[in-house]
């Protein structure tokens, strides 16, 4: 029976330990102490210096390897003027947070790119890539000019809607099709939030980067990381296995597909997706975990007992896990054992959206114009198709020869409207919550196809999974009663 001295004596505290106060690895030391101190986590700290916290992180997270001490330190950076595609490396971490300049929202100012080191030194290259991007930009702003003259034939102003709030509409559909032209080497800023764990091994994957920027980006994020947990990211460096491995893929790719040649194909492609694998037992793995987890018994007693059961029972015990599911729920971690595997093509502002969804695994191809690209429909609506096949043709014949002694630096030429190779990887509840998100009319349209096309995927390989998503926008080829 619990006394009112002890109820008092162990009353439930919830406290922030303030950053203002205590350093980022104060913070850690104060958590990772508390499993050999009895003491609160306040008096902890209290006892923990600077100079202290910096000899425990030597100690345990860095000579003893105890690195999950270093996810309590959490850093906040602002990173500017990046090019697009060092920025993908950069959020190319499954536990960092990442909030990026928008495309979508905002229109870039005309020589808004990077320029790589790597062609610093062949005068004749860089100007060739100098001018590429220059027309691309001056493309890009007279293409929103132009299709903003056009929206203003085929979009009236709504009744009482005001100059700039019109003005705004026209603009974002304007620059949701006119971003299509810009290349990967278009600048952007990124807020950054992550654990010094994971901000370890961001800088050690940027330090390994073949590119010049990222291997610059790598050494300032380590700089300023420093001045916040000058300890836990003390040893972030280059890795050597990061480093080698992507020629040893090539070679890999080189001695065993030597037939395999990327199709070069200027023309426009449409945007596909295949179902590489699926788990032909989804179902099966999914009722058994959920009568695993209050069973009581082992796994293979209860994977035995749900591979005897009628295919209409196995689909009952999902069906009951997914009824009540609410707008805006995820199902149940039990529906993370069934797997697919999709092969998507998709233009690269798609990709960029699209990878932001972390918690699955993406393996995506190099940037390249081998692939076709996509022209928006507002552009061949505004009389502006010709010019962007144009711009993309030239912007191809530029990439072919920067590629041939810079192929990693040739990707900063690869438009937004080029289409990219990306394998994923994704259980149910993952596809629950992506295909919610980028199914929607509020998503942009080049995630939005692929992503509708690898949800029909899906739902046509197993309906009963899929019967209760509660999408904002149902395509007209959705089997089920909808819940709009």
């Amino acid at each position: 029976m619990t006394t009112d001295r002890q109820k008092a004596t162990y009353a439930r505290r919830v406290y922030p330990l303030d950053a203002h106060d205590l350093t980022e690895e104060q913070i850690a030391v104060a958590f990772a102490m508390t499993s050999r101190r009895p003491e609160a986590f306040d008096e902890i700290a209290k006892q923990v210096s600077q100079e202290k916290a910096a000899d425990f992180h030597e100690r345990w997270v860095l000579g003893y390897g105890h690195g999950s001490v270093a996810e309590h330190a959490v850093v906040h950076l602002a990173v500017e003027n990046v090019s697009r595609l060092a920025c993908d490396t950069l959020e190319d971490n499954r536990l960092g947070s990442y909030t990026e300049k928008s495309s979508r929202y905002q229109v870039m100012a005309q020589d808004y790119f990077y320029f790589p080191e790597e062609l610093s030194s062949d005068l004749e290259l860089g100007k060739l890539y100098t001018q590429a991007c220059q027309n691309l930009f001056r493309e890009y702003l007279d293409f929103i000019d132009c299709t903003i003259d056009h929206l203003r034939i085929v979009n009236p102003k709504r009744e009482k809607e005001s100059d700039s709030a019109y003005n705004m509409r026209l603009r974002r559909f304007a620059t949701d099709s006119c971003r299509a032209v810009l290349p990967a080497a278009t600048l952007t800023n990124v807020g950054v939030t992550a654990n010094a764990r994971v901000l370890e091994h961001a800088i050690s994957k940027l330090l390994s980067s073949g590119l010049a920027e990222e291997r610059d980006l790598g050494k300032e994020l380590a700089e300023r990381g420093r001045e916040i947990t000058p300890t836990l990211i003390k040893y972030a460096d280059r890795n050597p296995y990061l480093a080698h491995m992507p020629d040893g893929q090539i070679a890999l790719t080189n001695m065993n597909l030597p037939e395999a040649t990327a199709q070069e194909s200027g023309s426009e492609q449409q945007a596909r997706v295949r179902l590489a694998h699926w788990d032909a037992q989804a179902v099966e793995k999914i009722a058994a975990a959920i009568l695993y987890r209050h069973s009581g018994l082992g796994y293979e007693d209860v994977w035995r007992r749900v591979l005897d059961m009628a295919e209409d029972d196995r689909n009952e015990i999902i069906r009951q896990c997914l009824a009540g599911l609410g707008p805006h729920d995820a199902p149940i971690r039990e529906f993370e054992l069934a797997e697919y595997t999709f092969d998507f093509v998709m233009d690269y502002g798609a990709y960029r959206e699209f990878k932001r969804h972390r918690m699955m695994s993406y393996i995506p191809q190099p940037l390249t114009v081998s692939n076709g690209f996509h022209v928006p429909s507002l552009i061949f609506d505004a009389g502006l198709g010709d010019r962007f096949q144009q711009a993309m043709s030239q912007t191809e014949a530029a990439f072919r020869q920067v590629s041939v002694n810079h192929p990693l630096a040739a990707q900063y030429l690869v438009t937004h409207a080029h289409y990219q190779r990306v394998l994923a990887k994704m259980n149910v509840r993952e596809c629950f919550h992506l295909f919610k998100l980028r199914t929607s009319q509020l998503a942009h349209y080049a995630i939005r196809e692929p992503v509708i096309q690898a949800m029909k995927l899906v739902v046509e390989t197993h309906p009963g999974l899929f019967s209760y998503l509660s999408l904002r926008d149902y395509p007209d080829w959705w089997p089920f009663k909808r819940n709009d």
